[in-house]
């Protein structure tokens, strides 16, 4: 079998681990699971190539239990109906699933009374967050963990690791081919290995170069300017350019993130930010973001720049508001430090004295909604930077008016 030099580097215990420190370094959250012999269901989530594979075996190998790995969207009902025996034979063992955010509903039926009585332990792995694509039947379940992105120096650390190993025998690369790696990997310890093996194996003499990998992937490396800036830095820099109506910078921060090749980023920041920074200032932006991104997605490089270009310079010109996002914060707030009040008898579900406003003039009608504890708390406080948001402030305004 021609395995994959990664899955030869793959970890077997918790402390080989590259990066991830928030989970595995000693003391913390899973190097405690796996040092108690405790292991629960759980949701590993980020991007490709940051270790939740690595960890779920490494989890799966120190612990010393029976491991099935099934992915929801290529295995079908039969591959875990064969897991659930197995796992009755021999008492329990961890399911390690990947693509878990597309398990349907007849697999996860067949799973959640197993993973109700302690059977089946999943380990999940998904690139999706989970709080909006995993059903919650299963999310109720696992505890989450988010991975954070590796640093260069993880995938540096992570290439000479593979170096050392000698399973690429008698390799020759020298430091400034390591770094080219790192830089082309764009934080994807998978990708890194892959390509390093990939040239190992196409050199004539095992002496690795930058030009042997421009060979096999004639992609620029992304190159940092002299301060160091991450991507993710890149991505920030991005969404205040826009917040702060820059429309050069933000145009300037598009091409950098576009050289960069992460376009899924772009999408999901583009999203973040026609809500989150344009807001209700011009509604407007939900839409035409989510038809710019299923433009982009059909017309792929070079022409996706152009889409992606117009509803960049169209968010940074656009009047802002952030009084949805504080509101919902606001409220969350409220429930985080216990305001998870009882609501007024006359609005739950089997309610009694409840008034229809559709049967009164206007289609209002003067009744209370929060809960007594609450009922002159003000989350939603309007801004004026718009003219629709000025309109809704007047119909808030007249609500407040009518209501006292």
């Amino acid at each position: 079998m021609n395995e994959p030099l990664a899955n030869k580097l793959k970890p077997k215990k918790i402390d080989e681990i590259i990066g991830q420190e928030h989970l595995v370094k000693k003391d913390k959250i899973i190097y405690n699971m796996v040092k108690n012999k405790k292991i629960f269901s759980m949701i590993l989530y980020g991007k490709p190539g940051i270790g939740k594979t690595s960890i779920a075996y490494a989890i799966a190998g120190e612990l010393n239990e029976k491991i099935r790995y099934l992915n929801a969207t290529v295995n079908n009902k039969k591959d875990f109906d064969i897991v659930v025996e197995e796992a009755k034979m021999y008492n329990g063992l961890i399911l390690i699933m990947d693509e878990i955010h597309r398990l349907n509903k007849d697999k996860q039926d067949l799973l959640l009374p197993y993973l109700e009585n302690g059977l089946i332990t999943i380990i999940g792995m998904t690139t999706s967050n989970p709080y909006h694509s995993i059903n919650p039947a299963i999310r109720s379940r696992c505890q989450i963990f988010e991975l954070k992105p590796l640093s260069n120096d993880d995938i540096k650390k992570g290439i000479k690791r593979a170096i050392e190993s000698n399973i690429l025998e008698n390799i020759n690369i020298d430091e400034k081919t390591i770094d080219y790696i790192v830089k082309l990997s764009n934080g994807d310890l998978r990708y890194a290995y892959n390509l390093l093996e990939v040239a190992f194996y196409t050199s004539s003499n095992k002496n690795i170069t930058i030009d042997n990998i421009k060979q096999i992937n004639n992609k620029p490396a992304y190159i940092d300017d002299k301060n160091g800036d991450s991507h993710y830095d890149l991505l920030s820099a991005f969404q205040k350019s826009i917040r702060g109506s820059d429309v050069n910078a933000s145009i300037y921060y598009l091409a950098r993130l576009i050289h960069a090749g992460d376009f899924d980023s772009i999408y999901r920041r583009l999203s973040v930010i026609c809500y989150e920074d344009i807001g209700l200032a011009n509604p407007s932006m939900g839409p035409k973001v989510y038809a710019a991104i299923q433009a982009c997605e059909r017309l792929g490089m070079p022409e996706l720049i152009i889409p992606l270009a117009n509803v960049v310079i169209e968010l940074a010109l656009s009047p802002k508001s952030n009084s949805a996002y504080l509101a919902i914060n606001n409220a969350l707030n409220d429930i985080e430090n216990g305001n998870a009040k009882n609501m007024p008898k006359h609005i739950n579900s089997s309610a009694f004295g409840y008034k229809y406003p559709h049967d009164y003039k206007n289609g209002f009608v003067k009744q209370q909604y929060l809960p007594d504890e609450l009922i002159n708390r003000k989350y939603y406080i309007p801004k004026t930077t718009s003219k629709y948001e000025s309109l809704l402030k007047d119909a808030y305004k007249k609500i407040i008016e009518l209501s006292k």
